[in-house]
Protein backbone atom coordinates (compact mmCIF):
# COMPACT_ATOMS: atom_id res chain seq x y z
CA UNK A 1 0.00 0.00 0.00
CA UNK A 2 2.83 2.64 0.80
CA UNK A 3 3.98 1.99 -2.74
CA UNK A 4 0.54 2.81 -3.99
CA UNK A 5 0.84 5.68 -1.69
CA UNK A 6 3.47 7.55 -2.92
CA UNK A 7 3.17 6.71 -6.56
CA UNK A 8 -0.66 7.42 -6.69
CA UNK A 9 -2.86 10.45 -5.29
CA UNK A 10 -6.49 11.10 -6.20
CA UNK A 11 -8.07 14.73 -5.22
CA UNK A 12 -9.09 17.46 -7.58
CA UNK A 13 -5.51 18.84 -8.86
CA UNK A 14 -4.67 15.22 -9.78
CA UNK A 15 -8.06 15.37 -11.94
CA UNK A 16 -7.46 19.15 -13.35
CA UNK A 17 -3.88 17.42 -14.84
CA UNK A 18 -5.53 14.16 -16.01
CA UNK A 19 -6.87 16.09 -18.70
CA UNK A 20 -3.68 18.46 -19.44
CA UNK A 21 -3.08 16.39 -22.62
CA UNK A 22 -6.45 15.82 -23.89
CA UNK A 23 -6.08 18.58 -26.40
CA UNK A 24 -3.53 16.55 -28.87
CA UNK A 25 -4.21 13.16 -28.03
CA UNK A 26 -8.14 13.10 -28.15
CA UNK A 27 -8.28 14.54 -32.02
CA UNK A 28 -5.42 12.46 -33.08
CA UNK A 29 -6.98 9.23 -32.14
CA UNK A 30 -10.54 10.21 -33.32
CA UNK A 31 -9.35 10.73 -36.78
CA UNK A 32 -7.51 7.90 -36.85
CA UNK A 33 -10.42 5.87 -36.14
CA UNK A 34 -12.31 8.18 -38.79
CA UNK A 35 -9.97 7.48 -41.50
CA UNK A 36 -9.64 3.68 -40.45
CA UNK A 37 -11.37 0.41 -40.02
CA UNK A 38 -10.10 0.22 -36.58
CA UNK A 39 -12.23 -1.06 -33.78
CA UNK A 40 -12.81 2.15 -31.61
CA UNK A 41 -13.74 0.22 -28.24
CA UNK A 42 -10.47 -1.61 -28.82
CA UNK A 43 -8.50 1.30 -29.51
CA UNK A 44 -9.49 3.12 -26.20
CA UNK A 45 -10.02 0.59 -23.96
CA UNK A 46 -6.71 -0.44 -24.56
CA UNK A 47 -5.14 3.16 -24.62
CA UNK A 48 -6.69 3.74 -21.29
CA UNK A 49 -5.26 0.05 -19.72
CA UNK A 50 -1.60 1.59 -20.71
CA UNK A 51 -2.31 5.19 -19.13
CA UNK A 52 -3.23 3.28 -15.77
CA UNK A 53 0.06 1.18 -16.26
CA UNK A 54 2.54 3.66 -16.86
CA UNK A 55 1.07 5.59 -13.92
CA UNK A 56 1.55 2.86 -11.66
CA UNK A 57 5.43 2.19 -13.39
CA UNK A 58 6.31 5.63 -13.24
CA UNK A 59 4.24 7.39 -10.28
CA UNK A 60 4.33 10.77 -11.90
CA UNK A 61 2.30 12.25 -14.73
CA UNK A 62 3.80 9.95 -17.67
CA UNK A 63 1.08 9.97 -19.74
CA UNK A 64 0.75 8.02 -23.18
CA UNK A 65 -0.02 9.41 -26.01
CA UNK A 66 -0.67 8.40 -29.80
CA UNK A 67 2.30 8.60 -31.88
CA UNK A 68 1.69 11.46 -33.98
CA UNK A 69 4.03 11.12 -37.34
CA UNK A 70 1.92 7.92 -37.52
CA UNK A 71 -1.02 9.60 -37.05
CA UNK A 72 -0.96 11.98 -39.23
CA UNK A 73 0.12 9.36 -42.12
CA UNK A 74 -2.93 6.91 -40.88
CA UNK A 75 -5.35 10.10 -41.44
CA UNK A 76 -4.24 11.24 -44.35
CA UNK A 77 -2.85 8.29 -46.31
CA UNK A 78 -6.00 6.35 -44.99
CA UNK A 79 -3.86 2.74 -44.17
CA UNK A 80 -5.64 -0.21 -43.10
CA UNK A 81 -5.36 -1.39 -39.58
CA UNK A 82 -3.21 -4.41 -40.30
CA UNK A 83 -0.19 -2.19 -41.56
CA UNK A 84 -0.99 -0.18 -38.81
CA UNK A 85 -0.77 -2.69 -36.19
CA UNK A 86 2.92 -3.97 -38.06
CA UNK A 87 3.80 -0.94 -37.94
CA UNK A 88 3.15 -0.12 -33.72
CA UNK A 89 5.11 -3.84 -33.60
CA UNK A 90 8.05 -2.68 -35.91
CA UNK A 91 8.22 0.45 -33.96
CA UNK A 92 8.54 -1.29 -30.66
CA UNK A 93 10.90 -4.12 -31.82
CA UNK A 94 13.07 -1.02 -33.09
CA UNK A 95 12.97 0.75 -29.91
CA UNK A 96 13.55 -2.54 -27.75
CA UNK A 97 17.16 -2.76 -29.75
CA UNK A 98 17.94 0.82 -29.87
CA UNK A 99 17.09 0.50 -25.54
CA UNK A 100 18.57 -2.82 -24.76
CA UNK A 101 21.79 -1.92 -26.69
CA UNK A 102 22.92 0.89 -25.02
CA UNK A 103 22.19 3.29 -27.77
CA UNK A 104 19.64 5.27 -26.23
CA UNK A 105 21.66 5.79 -23.15
CA UNK A 106 24.50 6.82 -25.24
CA UNK A 107 22.74 9.22 -27.31
CA UNK A 108 21.26 10.87 -23.71
CA UNK A 109 25.05 11.39 -23.11
CA UNK A 110 25.97 12.59 -26.66
CA UNK A 111 23.04 15.26 -27.00
CA UNK A 112 23.51 18.40 -25.05
CA UNK A 113 20.79 19.98 -23.04
CA UNK A 114 20.99 23.17 -25.39
CA UNK A 115 19.32 20.68 -28.21
CA UNK A 116 16.61 18.95 -25.95
CA UNK A 117 15.32 22.61 -24.60
CA UNK A 118 15.06 23.29 -28.63
CA UNK A 119 13.22 20.43 -29.44
CA UNK A 120 11.00 21.06 -26.14
CA UNK A 121 10.64 24.91 -27.60
CA UNK A 122 9.51 23.57 -31.01
CA UNK A 123 7.43 21.25 -29.78
CA UNK A 124 5.46 23.97 -27.68
CA UNK A 125 5.43 26.75 -30.87
CA UNK A 126 4.15 23.96 -33.19
CA UNK A 127 1.03 22.92 -30.58
CA UNK A 128 0.17 26.69 -30.19
CA UNK A 129 0.08 27.20 -33.46
CA UNK A 130 -1.88 24.74 -34.13
CA UNK A 131 -4.46 25.38 -31.01
CA UNK A 132 -4.40 29.03 -33.07
CA UNK A 133 -4.49 28.15 -36.88
CA UNK A 134 -6.83 25.10 -36.30
CA UNK A 135 -8.82 24.39 -33.21
CA UNK A 136 -9.95 27.79 -32.24
CA UNK A 137 -11.44 28.91 -35.34
CA UNK A 138 -12.83 25.76 -36.08
CA UNK A 139 -16.54 26.38 -34.77
CA UNK A 140 -16.31 30.29 -36.14
CA UNK A 141 -17.55 33.06 -33.71
CA UNK A 142 -19.30 31.13 -30.78
CA UNK A 143 -16.18 28.57 -30.94
CA UNK A 144 -14.09 32.15 -30.10
CA UNK A 145 -16.24 33.20 -27.96
CA UNK A 146 -16.31 29.78 -25.91
CA UNK A 147 -12.60 29.51 -26.36
CA UNK A 148 -11.87 32.98 -24.89
CA UNK A 149 -14.25 32.16 -21.70
CA UNK A 150 -11.74 28.94 -21.43
CA UNK A 151 -8.71 31.23 -21.79
CA UNK A 152 -9.88 33.65 -19.36
CA UNK A 153 -10.61 30.52 -16.99
CA UNK A 154 -7.31 29.77 -17.31
CA UNK A 155 -5.71 32.72 -17.02
CA UNK A 156 -6.71 33.72 -13.63
CA UNK A 157 -6.84 29.92 -12.51
CA UNK A 158 -3.44 29.00 -13.73
CA UNK A 159 -1.35 27.13 -10.64
CA UNK A 160 -4.33 27.61 -7.95
CA UNK A 161 -4.59 24.06 -5.90
CA UNK A 162 -7.88 24.94 -4.12
CA UNK A 163 -9.69 25.25 -7.91
CA UNK A 164 -7.45 23.73 -10.64
CA UNK A 165 -8.37 25.35 -14.32
CA UNK A 166 -8.46 22.47 -16.31
CA UNK A 167 -11.59 20.58 -15.20
CA UNK A 168 -13.56 24.30 -15.37
CA UNK A 169 -12.45 24.86 -19.18
CA UNK A 170 -13.78 21.66 -19.83
CA UNK A 171 -16.88 22.36 -18.40
CA UNK A 172 -17.41 25.15 -20.76
CA UNK A 173 -16.65 22.17 -23.43
CA UNK A 174 -19.61 20.66 -21.77
CA UNK A 175 -21.99 23.28 -22.21
CA UNK A 176 -21.04 23.93 -25.27
CA UNK A 177 -22.16 20.22 -25.87
CA UNK A 178 -25.41 20.37 -24.11
CA UNK A 179 -26.55 23.54 -26.20
CA UNK A 180 -24.97 23.02 -29.81
CA UNK A 181 -24.47 19.48 -29.97
CA UNK A 182 -26.58 17.63 -27.76
CA UNK A 183 -26.99 14.16 -30.17
CA UNK A 184 -23.59 13.43 -28.93
CA UNK A 185 -25.04 12.94 -25.31
CA UNK A 186 -27.78 10.16 -26.39
CA UNK A 187 -25.27 8.37 -28.59
CA UNK A 188 -24.23 6.07 -25.03
CA UNK A 189 -24.72 2.49 -25.71
CA UNK A 190 -22.46 0.26 -24.01
CA UNK A 191 -19.80 -1.49 -25.90
CA UNK A 192 -17.90 -4.37 -24.68
CA UNK A 193 -13.95 -4.74 -26.49
CA UNK A 194 -13.29 -7.69 -29.09
CA UNK A 195 -9.76 -8.74 -28.77
CA UNK A 196 -8.32 -11.69 -31.27
CA UNK A 197 -4.80 -11.64 -32.07
CA UNK A 198 -4.82 -9.94 -35.47
CA UNK A 199 -3.72 -11.56 -38.55
CA UNK A 200 -0.75 -10.22 -39.79
CA UNK A 201 1.39 -11.12 -42.96
CA UNK A 202 4.83 -9.95 -43.53
CA UNK A 203 3.43 -7.59 -46.01
CA UNK A 204 1.78 -5.66 -43.02
CA UNK A 205 4.70 -5.77 -41.23
CA UNK A 206 6.88 -4.57 -44.25
CA UNK A 207 4.96 -1.59 -45.04
CA UNK A 208 4.12 -1.11 -41.19
CA UNK A 209 8.34 -0.86 -40.94
CA UNK A 210 8.71 1.35 -44.13
CA UNK A 211 5.71 4.29 -44.25
CA UNK A 212 5.08 4.34 -40.29
CA UNK A 213 7.94 3.16 -37.99
CA UNK A 214 10.97 4.63 -40.63
CA UNK A 215 9.53 8.56 -40.13
CA UNK A 216 8.29 7.88 -36.36
CA UNK A 217 11.42 6.71 -34.63
CA UNK A 218 13.76 9.89 -35.01
CA UNK A 219 10.55 12.09 -33.75
CA UNK A 220 10.22 9.64 -31.09
CA UNK A 221 13.93 9.51 -30.19
CA UNK A 222 14.18 13.53 -29.66
CA UNK A 223 10.88 13.89 -28.31
CA UNK A 224 9.55 10.50 -26.67
CA UNK A 225 12.81 9.74 -25.11
CA UNK A 226 15.25 12.37 -25.00
CA UNK A 227 13.01 15.42 -24.05
CA UNK A 228 11.03 13.43 -21.87
CA UNK A 229 13.94 12.09 -19.91
CA UNK A 230 15.19 15.95 -19.40
CA UNK A 231 11.78 16.93 -18.62
CA UNK A 232 10.63 14.25 -16.00
CA UNK A 233 14.39 15.18 -14.44
CA UNK A 234 13.40 18.88 -14.46
CA UNK A 235 9.92 18.24 -12.77
CA UNK A 236 10.80 15.18 -10.32
CA UNK A 237 14.53 14.67 -9.97
CA UNK A 238 13.86 12.70 -7.01
CA UNK A 239 12.11 9.99 -9.53
CA UNK A 240 15.61 9.59 -11.24
CA UNK A 241 14.24 8.37 -14.25
CA UNK A 242 16.60 6.60 -16.63
CA UNK A 243 16.54 6.63 -20.85
CA UNK A 244 16.26 2.96 -20.43
CA UNK A 245 13.33 2.77 -18.67
CA UNK A 246 11.58 5.14 -21.16
CA UNK A 247 12.73 3.18 -23.46
CA UNK A 248 11.81 -0.11 -22.19
CA UNK A 249 8.12 1.32 -21.89
CA UNK A 250 7.89 2.98 -24.66
CA UNK A 251 8.80 -0.07 -26.52
CA UNK A 252 6.94 -3.09 -24.53
CA UNK A 253 3.57 -0.58 -24.86
CA UNK A 254 3.90 -1.08 -29.00
CA UNK A 255 4.72 -4.41 -28.61
CA UNK A 256 1.37 -5.13 -27.09
CA UNK A 257 -0.96 -2.62 -27.87
CA UNK A 258 -1.14 -4.11 -31.60
CA UNK A 259 -1.67 -7.77 -30.51
CA UNK A 260 -4.86 -5.91 -29.05
CA UNK A 261 -6.36 -4.18 -31.94
CA UNK A 262 -4.54 -0.69 -30.62
CA UNK A 263 -2.61 1.79 -32.07
CA UNK A 264 1.24 2.44 -31.59
CA UNK A 265 1.84 4.74 -28.86
CA UNK A 266 4.79 6.81 -27.10
CA UNK A 267 5.48 9.25 -24.34
CA UNK A 268 5.78 12.83 -24.65
CA UNK A 269 7.42 15.46 -22.83
CA UNK A 270 4.16 17.42 -24.29
CA UNK A 271 1.91 15.04 -22.04
CA UNK A 272 4.43 15.67 -18.91
CA UNK A 273 4.14 19.05 -19.45
CA UNK A 274 0.09 19.35 -19.78
CA UNK A 275 -0.38 17.62 -16.83
CA UNK A 276 2.16 19.00 -14.35
CA UNK A 277 1.01 22.25 -15.36
CA UNK A 278 -3.06 21.51 -14.76
CA UNK A 279 -2.07 19.95 -11.40
CA UNK A 280 -1.16 16.70 -11.93
CA UNK A 281 1.79 15.66 -9.81
CA UNK A 282 1.97 11.75 -9.27
CA UNK A 283 0.68 9.02 -11.26
CA UNK A 284 -2.94 9.91 -10.13
CA UNK A 285 -3.68 12.18 -12.84
CA UNK A 286 -2.58 9.31 -15.46
CA UNK A 287 -4.91 6.67 -13.86
CA UNK A 288 -7.79 9.27 -14.11
CA UNK A 289 -6.71 9.88 -17.63
CA UNK A 290 -6.69 6.02 -18.27
CA UNK A 291 -9.86 6.02 -16.97
CA UNK A 292 -11.91 9.07 -19.08
CA UNK A 293 -10.49 6.57 -21.78
CA UNK A 294 -12.21 3.40 -20.65
CA UNK A 295 -14.71 4.70 -20.20
CA UNK A 296 -15.18 6.67 -23.29
CA UNK A 297 -14.43 3.47 -24.84
CA UNK A 298 -17.75 0.89 -23.44
CA UNK A 299 -20.15 4.02 -23.24
CA UNK A 300 -19.09 6.23 -26.16
CA UNK A 301 -17.87 4.06 -29.25
CA UNK A 302 -20.84 2.61 -30.39
CA UNK A 303 -22.35 5.81 -33.04
CA UNK A 304 -20.28 7.67 -35.23
CA UNK A 305 -16.57 7.66 -34.35
CA UNK A 306 -16.84 11.49 -34.29
CA UNK A 307 -19.13 11.34 -31.59
CA UNK A 308 -16.43 10.59 -29.62
CA UNK A 309 -15.04 14.04 -29.85
CA UNK A 310 -17.14 15.26 -26.75
CA UNK A 311 -15.32 18.44 -26.16
CA UNK A 312 -15.24 21.00 -29.23
CA UNK A 313 -12.22 22.05 -30.41
CA UNK A 314 -12.05 25.29 -30.30
CA UNK A 315 -11.71 24.08 -25.92
CA UNK A 316 -9.58 21.44 -26.50
CA UNK A 317 -7.38 24.43 -28.27
CA UNK A 318 -6.95 26.30 -24.70
CA UNK A 319 -5.82 23.43 -23.06
CA UNK A 320 -3.43 23.22 -26.13
CA UNK A 321 -2.11 26.38 -25.66
CA UNK A 322 -1.49 26.17 -21.91
CA UNK A 323 0.75 22.95 -23.21
CA UNK A 324 2.58 24.98 -25.47
CA UNK A 325 3.23 27.59 -23.44
CA UNK A 326 4.68 25.45 -20.73
CA UNK A 327 6.84 23.37 -23.16
CA UNK A 328 8.32 26.92 -24.60
CA UNK A 329 8.59 28.28 -20.82
CA UNK A 330 11.34 25.73 -20.09
CA UNK A 331 13.88 27.21 -22.12
CA UNK A 332 14.27 29.96 -19.47
CA UNK A 333 17.34 28.07 -18.04
CA UNK A 334 19.77 28.73 -20.96
CA UNK A 335 17.66 32.18 -22.03
CA UNK A 336 20.99 34.00 -20.58
CA UNK A 337 23.59 32.10 -22.62
CA UNK A 338 23.55 33.78 -26.01
CA UNK A 339 24.71 30.78 -27.91
CA UNK A 340 23.00 28.23 -26.47
CA UNK A 341 19.57 29.83 -26.43
CA UNK A 342 20.69 30.61 -30.01
CA UNK A 343 21.30 27.20 -30.86
CA UNK A 344 17.92 25.73 -29.02
CA UNK A 345 15.93 28.44 -31.86
CA UNK A 346 17.82 26.96 -34.63
CA UNK A 347 16.32 23.40 -33.61
CA UNK A 348 12.66 24.77 -32.87
CA UNK A 349 13.10 26.54 -36.36
CA UNK A 350 14.35 23.04 -38.20
CA UNK A 351 11.73 21.52 -36.04
CA UNK A 352 8.67 23.14 -37.43
CA UNK A 353 9.75 24.08 -41.17
CA UNK A 354 11.69 20.97 -42.56
CA UNK A 355 10.60 17.52 -43.09
CA UNK A 356 11.98 15.60 -40.69
CA UNK A 357 12.21 18.74 -38.93
CA UNK A 358 13.34 17.30 -35.12
CA UNK A 359 15.88 15.27 -36.73
CA UNK A 360 17.47 17.36 -39.03
CA UNK A 361 17.16 20.47 -36.27
CA UNK A 362 18.86 18.02 -34.08
CA UNK A 363 21.66 17.17 -36.21
CA UNK A 364 22.18 20.42 -36.56
CA UNK A 365 21.81 21.40 -33.00
CA UNK A 366 24.56 19.03 -32.35
CA UNK A 367 26.90 19.90 -35.10
CA UNK A 368 26.65 23.96 -33.93
CA UNK A 369 26.94 22.82 -30.08
CA UNK A 370 30.29 20.87 -30.67
CA UNK A 371 31.18 22.77 -32.96
CA UNK A 372 30.95 26.28 -31.80
CA UNK A 373 33.96 28.65 -30.75
CA UNK A 374 35.90 26.28 -33.57
CA UNK A 375 34.35 27.27 -36.84
CA UNK A 376 30.40 28.41 -35.89
CA UNK A 377 29.38 30.59 -34.04
CA UNK A 378 32.99 31.64 -32.79
CA UNK A 379 32.12 35.32 -32.47
CA UNK A 380 28.31 35.43 -31.68
CA UNK A 381 27.41 36.86 -27.86
CA UNK A 382 30.74 38.51 -27.57
CA UNK A 383 30.40 41.83 -26.93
Amino acid sequence: MSFLKDRIKLNLNEASGAFGDIGTDLPLIVGMLMATNLEAANVLVVYGVLQILTALVYGIPMPVQPLKAVAMIVITQKVTATVIWGGGLAIGFLMLIITVTGLTAWLGKVIPKTVVRGIQLGLGIQLTLLAFKDYIPSDGTTGYIFAGIGFLIGIILIGNKKYPPALLILATGLIYLFIFNPGKVNGISINIPHFNLPALTWDDLLTGFLILSLPQIPLSLGNSVFATKQLANDYFPEKKITFTKIGLTYSIMNLVSPLFGSIPVCHGSGGIAGHYTFGGRTGGSTLIYGIFFIMLGIFFSGSDASNLLLFPKPVLGVILIFEGVALMLLVKDIITEKRMFFIAVIVAVCANGLPNGYLIGMLIGIALYYLSNKFFLKHYGKQ
